[in-house]
């Protein structure tokens, strides 16, 4: 110890008089001062380099921009409705994703508080669900196209399935083409309570064909074109309340009521016409734009969200109500009054959503249409079954929405038909716009 003083003390000393010191040290001393002074040097370096590391180290993470913390894709509807806007940051029909409420998270409770659900998980929520909460009132305008092609069709005189218009003769095949433009308008009062009205513009094109019936016209087939004018059709009012919130246990459970008026052109009276060159073809006069009754439809849609993914489905049932015409026939100079009820119809649909990202869902789900056979009865006589009323479509439909901006989405559908009822395939374009 006495030793590591003195060297200490001559050390401090040489500093000041290190002739002197160094004159007066032995020699040995001497070395082992310089060998101390060695390693004092060294160690110095040392340091030195370990505090240039450090410092660059600093400066990198200074000048390195923070990272924007990620954005949760999916959210419990229940986060949603402090907002008075819709949320900005998909269902359908459906639906149209979101984590199980009640407070669970994907990547941690921390994101859970600040982050914002994406613009794509509230749009699946609108299509999937068909309550389109959040703001006060939205505008959509709707563009839909639906192909009809079928050989070997026994045509009975109604409107099947809103699509095609069958007559008292068999044909060959039918071609139908339909064109609907759709104004829908949506007032959400509480994000309790929704009413909406939707008008509908129809222009439609039936090609009917069959086999030559004129003499030496065996084997030659015959085709005429029928179209109609862009024209309204039947007019529709829903309300819709959501009674059930989601929960960890429990779906967002909407229940609707539709009223559909008969606006539109009805079906019944329009003549069929015979073709000049075919006299198995029969072409009726012009095309319905509408089914001529009045219509109820109670339903109810469901949403249950599974990180990432959103789960829905629906059930609607409609009634027709019995209508009387002045005329029921579709003999040229034939005039029959009588009453029609057109059959009553129940679907069902359910499907499953992702959101892509911020911007973009995705949705696929299946849907049936099942009609019962409608009747007809002329004054006087008695209730009769129309051949070939009764349908069942159904439908395999690839969805999407786009937010196009933080007011705008863009909803592209397809329905690809998977039964003979149904339509080949219809394709529709929705643009609703939330004020």
């Amino acid at each position: 110890m006495y030793r590591s003083v003195s060297l200490r003390a001559v050390v401090c000393l040489s500093t000041l008089f290190p002739a002197a010191i160094l004159q007066a040290a032995p020699a040995s001393d001497v070395e082992i001062l310089k060998q101390e002074l060695l390693e004092l040097k060294q160690r110095y370096e040392v340091q030195q380099k370990a505090l240039a590391i450090l410092e660059q180290r600093v400066r990198q993470v200074e000048d390195q921009p923070a990272t924007e913390q990620p954005k949760r894709l999916a959210k419990s509807p229940a986060d949603l409705r402090g907002n008075s806007q819709v949320a900005t940051g998909t269902g359908a029909a459906a639906a149209s994703g979101g984590a199980a409420g009640g407070g669970g998270s994907s990547y941690g409770q921390s994101l859970a508080d600040d982050s914002q659900p994406a613009q794509s998980v509230s749009n699946l929520y609108d299509e999937a669900s068909g309550f389109f909460g959040g703001g006060k009132f939205s505008l959509e305008t709707g563009l839909t196209y639906s192909r009809y092609d079928t050989r070997q069709l026994i045509l009975n005189g109604f409107l099947a399935l809103d699509s095609i218009f069958l007559g008292n003769i068999n044909l060959d095949r039918i071609k139908a083409d339909t064109w609907t433009l759709d104004l829908t308008g949506r007032y959400n009062f509480d994000n309790r309570w929704q009413f909406d009205l939707n008008v509908p513009v129809i222009y439609r094109e039936s090609t009917y064909q069959s086999g030559g019936g004129n003499e030496g016209s065996a084997g030659v087939t015959t085709e005429s074109t029928v179209d109609r004018d862009p024209t309204i059709g039947d007019v529709n009012f829903g309300i819709a309340y959501k009674f059930l919130d989601e929960s960890v246990n429990t779906p967002d459970a909407v229940v609707t009521l539709r009223v559909k008026a008969p606006t539109g052109e009805d079906p019944f009276g329009i003549k069929l016409v015979q073709d000049s060159s075919n006299t198995n073809l029969f072409v009726p006069e012009s095309l319905p734009t509408g089914n001529g009754v009045w219509s109820i439809t109670p339903g109810i849609s469901l949403v249950k969200t599974f990180d990432p993914a959103v789960l829905f489905g629906s059930l609607s049932y409609t009634h027709n109500f019995e209508e009387s015409f002045d005329d029921i026939s579709s003999t040229v100079n034939q005039k029959t009054p009588g009453k029609v009820r057109i059959g009553d119809s129940f679907q069902i649909g359910a499907g499953i959503a992702f959101a892509l990202n911020e911007k973009m869902s995705m949705s696929f789900s299946v849907s049936d249409l099942v009609q019962r056979k409608s009747k007809i009865r002329e004054d006087g006589g008695d209730w009769q079954s129309v051949t070939s009323s009764d349908a069942n479509a159904g439908y395999f439909n690839i969805g999407m929405t786009i937010a196009a901006t933080d007011n705008l989405t863009i909803v592209p559908n397809l329905s690809i038909g998977m039964t003979d009822d149904a339509p080949d395939f219809t394709f529709s374009l929705k643009f609703p716009y939330y004020f």
